[in-house]
């Protein structure tokens, strides 16, 4: 409960307040707070090289679907578990060796936003997530939500859903931060405001466009900041 005092013509008086829902943001990794996009690009085209795939035509699928949903559509006749240890090797050499740029703007929203008032959900794992982090010297929150935490990745609603009730708040209370169409069906399934920041043009079904992150981290963090909202440390 909060008090807030007020004058009136007969001296100060203090009225009660209920304060309202508390806020968070959620936050998609890869093209939204990370530029990986070349990494992922490389890393896709060394793996494709290994069974002599095209390079292009695997990026493409790959970008719109999960590991195991790319090995099945451009390499069915390989062992999936096979497919998945090669990528994985490559992906944890490109965080160990590889070079990652954080978004403008990324750096000065996450550390100012309040504590316990935001989280990662990725479709990538955590280790890779916080090497990333360490490598761009971002802040890492307490909840992630990476692959290995759900059954079902995005475009299903479930990681966002999971976030939200790691965090304590209700899914309408919740704000999507993501670039991508798979993580803005999610956001949209999961009953929460959604929108999209890093492209050109908007995505299908983002309540808010913006060209950049830098461009929406006011209003990012005026969303987290309404009364009610987490509060620091």
């Amino acid at each position: 409960m909060i008090f807030v005092s007020s004058w009136h013509d007969h001296g100060v008086t203090s009225e009660r307040v209920q304060p309202g829902p508390r806020k968070c943001v959620l936050f998609d990794v890869d093209g939204t707070l990370i530029d990986a996009v070349d990494n992922q690009r490389r890393v896709w085209a060394t793996w494709a090289g290994r069974y002599g795939l095209d390079a292009t035509e695997v990026y493409r699928v790959a970008l719109r679907t999960r590991p195991m949903e790319t090995f099945a559509k451009v390499a069915p006749d390989r062992d999936p578990r096979e497919c998945l240890a090669a990528l994985h090797e490559l992906e944890d050499e490109d965080v160990r060796s590889g070079v990652y740029t954080a978004f403008d703007g990324a750096s000065q929203l996450l550390g100012t936003l309040p504590s316990g008032a935001w989280a990662l959900v990725t479709s990538n794992y955590e280790h890779r997530v916080r090497g990333r982090f360490a490598r761009t010297g971002l802040p890492v929150p307490r909840v992630i939500v990476d692959a290995a935490a759900v059954d079902e990745g995005k475009p299903s609603p479930v990681p966002y859903l999971l976030a939200a009730e790691q965090l304590g708040v209700r899914p309408e209370n919740c704000l999507v931060i993501e670039d991508a169409p798979s993580g803005v069906e999610a956001g949209l399934r999961a009953g929460m405001t959604v929108w999209g920041v890093n492209t050109a043009a908007a995505v299908t079904g983002v309540h808010r466009h913006f060209a950049s992150l830098r461009e929406a981290v006011p209003d990012i963090l005026a969303f987290a900041r309404l009364e009610g909202s987490a509060g620091r440390g």
